[in-house]
């Protein structure tokens, strides 16, 4: 890897890094969402406050610093010679910071709304395709993490058909799957123990995002 190359996703790693869970509860004078529900710092754990702008400001924070990373990327990219595999790779690192990020001592999210700002950073029917399905489940059963769960793990199925299984995205979305579906095996367990909790409640489970 390149300097530059390595410069693109070291700062898509730093853009993920920042958790606006944390960022938007502190600047609303909220408790952190790290210390109750779920303890997810996810736009689901923040809904739990009953604080319902600081959950979509959370979502929307999420969601548009995994465009950003990608977008950032695929500008610059072609002008420093390289190519859509630095995209991929930028894509990727974003969705690792926000799991796993550097100012929050590596305890993050869960990735779901910032992999769907990937994904419209990849392409727009792809991410709607992705968004119809999480809403579609989610409002037939009512719960988060399970919603996510079916949208990532469909997400390549719609790449494979949309963007192509040649394309270098395509790969991507299945790291992207592997990654989301790692981050619920708590939600995993409670959905097959049927203890999970339902989109706006208030006691504690697991969030998605």
């Amino acid at each position: 890897m390149t300097t530059i190359a390595f410069a693109f996703v070291l700062a898509a790693y730093l853009i993920g890094s920042l958790s606006f869970a944390v960022i938007v509860s502190r600047a609303m004078g909220m408790a952190d969402p790290r210390s109750y529900g779920s303890g997810n710092p996810g736009a689901t754990n923040v809904l739990r406050s009953g604080k319902k702008l600081a959950a979509v400001l959370t979502l929307l924070g999420d969601g548009l610093k995994g465009w950003v990373a990608v977008a950032l990327a695929a500008h610059f990219a072609p002008q420093n010679g390289l190519g859509e595999q630095l995209i991929a790779m930028s894509a990727i690192a974003v969705l690792v910071g926000h799991m796993w990020p550097l100012f929050f001592g590596f305890k993050g999210g869960k990735g779901v709304a910032t992999a769907v700002g990937v994904l419209f950073g990849f392409n727009v029917w792809l991410a709607l395709a992705a968004v119809a399905t999480w809403l579609f489940v989610a409002l037939v059963l009512r719960i988060s993490s399970l919603s996510a769960l079916i949208a990532a793990v469909l997400s390549p199925v719609y790449a494979f058909f949309i963007i192509g299984p040649h394309s270098v995205y395509f790969g991507s979305c299945i790291v992207i799957a592997f990654l989301v579906v790692q981050r619920h095996k708590s939600n995993i367990l409670n959905l097959l123990g049927g203890q999970e909790t339902k989109i706006g409640d208030k006691a504690d489970g697991s969030s998605h995002s």
